[in-house]
């Protein structure tokens, strides 16, 4: 037996090993894309209500709500058109999303303490 590593390479060179990406590693990639445009659906659907049987204030919360629930679809389908091209190149980074979520919280916020602002000045 040979005591020499299996792949030898030269001083300075590196070794290329091809990864493998797993199909559950795809099929995650449209779990999370499917999750985001299920929360963007209920919203629109609260945005809808709010715009066919609210009053004006219900109509301009109706108006944000519709407007955070379209931005966050198209957040949604560049996460997973990026997601989708990193994993068939097979690249390394991360892909967890701290951004995203971030972002959804704030601007709900905004969007509900302007419906509150609008209600008690009323």
């Amino acid at each position: 037996m040979s005591t020499q590593p299996l792949l030898q390479s030269a001083p300075g060179k590196r070794i290329a090993l091809p990864t493998r990406v797993e199909p559950k590693v795809f099929f995650a990639n449209e779990r999370t894309f499917l999750s985001w445009l299920n929360f963007t659906v209920i919203l629109g659907s609260l945005g809808v209500g709010l715009l066919n049987f609210g009053d004006k204030i219900g109509r301009i919360s109706a108006g944000l709500f519709t407007f955070i629930a379209m931005g966050t679809m198209l957040y949604a389908l560049i996460t997973y058109h990026w997601r989708a091209s990193a994993i068939r190149r097979r690249g390394s980074g991360p892909y967890d999303d701290r951004f995203g979520p971030t972002m959804l919280c704030l601007f709900l916020l905004i969007a509900i303490v302007v419906n509150f602002t609008l209600r008690i000045r009323s």
